[in-house]
């Protein structure tokens, strides 16, 4: 922990973004940035256990989750599925990370920083620096404080999508397409909720049995 504190002193003052959901088939893509305005000896202990999101367990993650809500500014931002289709889903995680970017930004009114997004790509239209650092979540604090609030959104809605429509397993598989989730859209088709384009080749699978 103390070396994702370290990384981003050395890059002076910084927020970090990162997104969940790219892989599914089904629900939004959320973004998340967070900025840490002050990182006491408190705050440090608070968060010892901080990391890359899908290092961690569903426990750790939630209580992570509301020290960092409480300790930073940060803003979370979902691209919903009918954007998802029209944009494709890079676009879309690109078009969180950067909505979410500005609202930190005039939350913390900044004006001299570093935005750091985590994997190999630099946020389109975006008008303040930035640097893209590959598995920053698992090197930087502010991106990794990212990648669980974005995580934990992202399976809280996935877990009210599943009340409306359980037959999918969206409350343990998130959208990805698991057996489980294949076997459904196979026996239910599809529902609104989900990425059709994810699911082309799927479908053509099943069509060359025939």
């Amino acid at each position: 922990m103390n070396n994702l504190f370290d990384f981003d002193k050395k890059l002076g003052i910084v927020i970090g973004t990162d997104e969940a959901g790219r892989g599914p088939a089904a629900g939004g893509v959320f973004a998340s940035c967070v900025y840490f305005p002050e990182i006491k000896t408190e705050l440090k202990r608070a968060l010892e256990k901080l990391n890359d999101s899908k290092k961690l367990s569903k426990n750790a993650r939630e209580d992570l989750y509301e020290i960092i809500l409480n300790n930073s500014a940060n803003s979370t931002v979902c691209i919903e599925v009918e954007e998802i289709e029209k944009i494709n889903i890079l676009n879309s995680s690109l078009k969180a990370m950067k909505l979410a970017c500005e609202n930190v930004i005039k939350q913390a009114n900044l004006t001299d920083f570093l935005t750091i997004i985590d994997g190999n790509r630099f946020i389109k239209n975006y008008n303040y620096p930035q640097k893209f650092i590959v598995k920053g979540d698992g090197k930087s604090a502010s991106i990794a404080a990212a990648s669980i609030l974005a995580k934990v959104t992202r399976d809280r809605y996935m877990e009210e999508l599943d009340k409306e429509f359980p037959q999918y397993g969206w409350a343990h598989n998130a959208g990805y397409l698991t057996k489980e989730h294949l076997d459904a859209i196979d026996k239910y088709g599809l529902c609104k909720y989900h990425r059709q384009s994810f699911l082309k080749k799927h479908f053509e699978k099943q069509l060359s049995l025939f």
